[in-house]
């Protein structure tokens, strides 16, 4: 299985990153070390996530207030955002999530 994430959820996550360092310098790559540890569970079970629609699942990061959203389409999960669990929770919905 592959884990993909779109070009948002990409920004999403470096600038979470950035913000948590700017809080304390190191806490960056303890966010960057919870989205690959949640990226790994997703390689090792797909379908970990619990069902959001008929076509997303969510997965929550460790100690951080952020989830994956993503999609399984054959050999790959497509993240489509790194949410922030605070935000309107359909922000993301307008996103083509194409591979």
């Amino acid at each position: 299985m592959r884990v993909l994430l779109e070009a948002a959820a990409r920004f999403e996550m470096w600038t979470a990153a950035q913000f948590y360092d700017d809080c304390r310098e190191g806490l960056g790559l303890e966010f960057l070390d919870a989205v690959d540890e949640a990226i790994v569970k997703i390689k090792l079970h797909p379908f970990i996530g619990s069902s959001m629609s008929q076509r997303f699942r969510r997965i929550f990061l460790h100690r951080f207030p952020y989830a994956l959203i993503y999609s399984v389409e054959d050999d790959v999960a497509l993240v489509a955002a790194v949410m922030h669990l605070k935000r309107h929770p359909e922000y993301w919905k307008g996103r083509g999530c194409e591979r």
